[in-house]
């Protein structure tokens, strides 16, 4: 969500459209992302939706756009209804982002996208009539914080960025479980594994989590994708684990840098140390690509994570905020 809390009326005609995005429509929406981050330092769009905007929906996301005659001036994204309830027992919750253009905001137009958006899912448009709506913050900015207390929306869910500088840092050797092995993912062969081990992993987790085989396709058909970044633990000839890192090219903060992209442990192999010691076979990786910094996501109240990459060396560098509307 990034706009600002504008007079409670927009201040000229505009329209909001339901529906497919055409690729002419599609390329605005990805201008309109990069003009809003350029004028705030942060993405207002999550990978996942860009990747949407790119490829195409699935069949139960809604997309809305907010025209000022011909101007693609707003746009808000909503995913399917979860298949289970949420921290606060919702169950069929929509989860969405919202972006003004910063050349159409304080004009009311942030306001009237949320109300699109709620009355998108309260009449049953997006299959969850009836359920809550959530909507992502990123970089946590004041206006967007003013703009979801004015439509009654309340603050339920934060997600750290950390970084860490990899410049003459020396790293801990990772120590693996007995009868653990290291080995990186091989395309055409792990996928199935991968997706029954990730799914166990973040059974808890609805963005990372509910991924599908085309999900991981499309991810692997980026020009970042590298296997040779992504590493898989196995123990008896089974995949215990994984890390996948990925390099983020140098753009508007400089240097390229590094991401621990995911990291995940199956349950069933969970103790032992084996997630650190994927985290640091995966940014010691990163390290010898010669990447000067590495960043993470990590929810705000998984505290063993935030601690295990505290110890580390990793520091809290913004933060991601999910208001909730029931």
């Amino acid at each position: 969500m990034t706009g600002t809390a504008g007079p409670s009326a927009p201040q000229a005609p505009f329209r909001v459209t339901e529906g497919r995005l055409s690729p002419g429509r599609a390329e605005q929406v990805l201008s309109l992302a990069a003009a809003a981050q350029a004028a705030d330092g942060v993405a207002p769009l999550s990978e996942s939706v860009l990747l949407q905007v790119r490829h195409g929906s699935g069949p139960l996301t809604r997309d809305l756009l907010l025209t000022v005659g011909d101007t693609t001036a707003g746009y808000v994204h909503l995913d399917e209804p979860d298949a289970e309830a949420d921290d606060a027992g919702d169950a069929g919750a929509v989860s969405g982002e919202l972006v003004v253009h910063p050349a159409h905001r304080r004009r009311g137009y942030g306001t009237a996208l949320i109300s699109a958006a709620m009355s998108a899912v309260t009449t049953g448009t997006t299959g969850a009539a009836g359920h809550g709506i959530r909507i992502w913050a990123h970089g946590d900015l004041p206006a967007a914080a003013a703009l979801a207390r004015s439509a009654g929306f309340t603050r339920f869910r934060a997600l750290w960025q950390m970084r860490m500088s990899l410049a003459d840092r020396v790293l801990p050797s990772p120590v693996f479980p007995a009868g653990v092995t290291l080995r990186t993912f091989r395309p055409g062969q792990d996928e199935d594994e991968w997706l029954a081990v990730n799914s166990r992993a973040f059974a808890h987790h609805p963005e990372q989590g509910s991924w599908t085989r085309e999900d991981l396709e499309i991810r692997e058909a980026e020009p970042w994708f590298d296997p040779g970044g992504f590493f898989i633990a196995e123990r008896d000839g089974r995949m215990a684990g994984f890390h996948w890192t990925k390099v983020h090219p140098a753009g508007d903060e400089g240097a390229p840098m590094g991401e621990v992209y995911v990291v995940g442990v199956d349950p069933a192999r969970q103790g032992g140390g084996l997630g650190r010691a994927l985290t640091l076979a995966g940014v010691a990786h990163l390290q010898h690509l010669g990447l000067p910094e590495v960043m993470l996501y990590v929810d705000e109240s998984n505290v063993p994570a935030v601690t295990m990459y505290a110890s580390l060396g990793f520091g809290r560098w913004h933060t991601d905020v999910m208001y909730r509307h029931p």
